[in-house]
């Protein structure tokens, strides 16, 4: 015996989704800078520098001095000879004075008084060792630099935004069915 059959065949309904991404450029444009640097205060002091040389005493010992030099010396000088005179004087007198004593004075007297000393030679027109003197103040430099600060001014860009949005497509793809069948109905 056939039984009765009933046949269902099903099919899903299917969806279909198309999407399209979204799209975003940026580009960031750099900033303006202004830079404004201002010199530096620069001042600079100098004091010479100063040489002083005092020839002076290279210029006596050659016998080469100024007048009022000369005119001390031969003053000083007179008045050495003065006294060595009067001393000389002096005793020559003491002398005679004891000729009781014995002795000859008056020829040993006329012996040293009848000759000059001897004059001595030697170079005099050779400076003495360090007779010129030297005396030297360095120059002095004073530098003074003052900075000045940088100004700087930034102006930001603002930023190019470019944006294209996505989207979502759905459709469908496949509808769904249902199919019925009977089978074995017969009586």
């Amino acid at each position: 015996m056939q039984l009765p059959q009933i046949r269902m065949q099903s099919q899903l309904a299917q969806i279909q989704i198309h999407t399209t991404s979204a799209k975003q450029q940026i580009k960031q444009p750099k900033a303006d800078l202004i830079i404004h640097q201002p010199q530096a205060q620069l001042s600079i002091k100098t004091t010479p520098g100063k040489l002083d040389i005092d020839q002076s005493k290279a210029w006596e010992d050659m016998d080469l001095m100024s007048i009022l030099k000369r005119n001390d010396r031969h003053a000083q000088e007179g008045m050495r000879a003065v006294a060595q005179g009067t001393a000389r004087k002096a005793s020559e007198g003491t002398e005679l004075m004891k000729i009781e004593n014995g002795g000859t004075p008056l020829i040993s007297q006329a012996v040293r008084n009848g000759h000059d000393q001897m004059k001595s030679l030697g170079i005099k027109f050779i400076p003495s060792a360090f007779a010129v003197k030297f005396n030297y103040q360095p120059a002095k430099v004073h530098i003074d630099a003052e900075t000045n600060q940088p100004t700087i001014q930034a102006i930001p860009n603002r930023p190019i935004i470019n944006y294209q949005p996505g989207s979502v497509e759905t459709s469908l793809k496949q509808r769904e069915d249902l199919q019925i069948s009977f089978t074995n109905l017969e009586q």
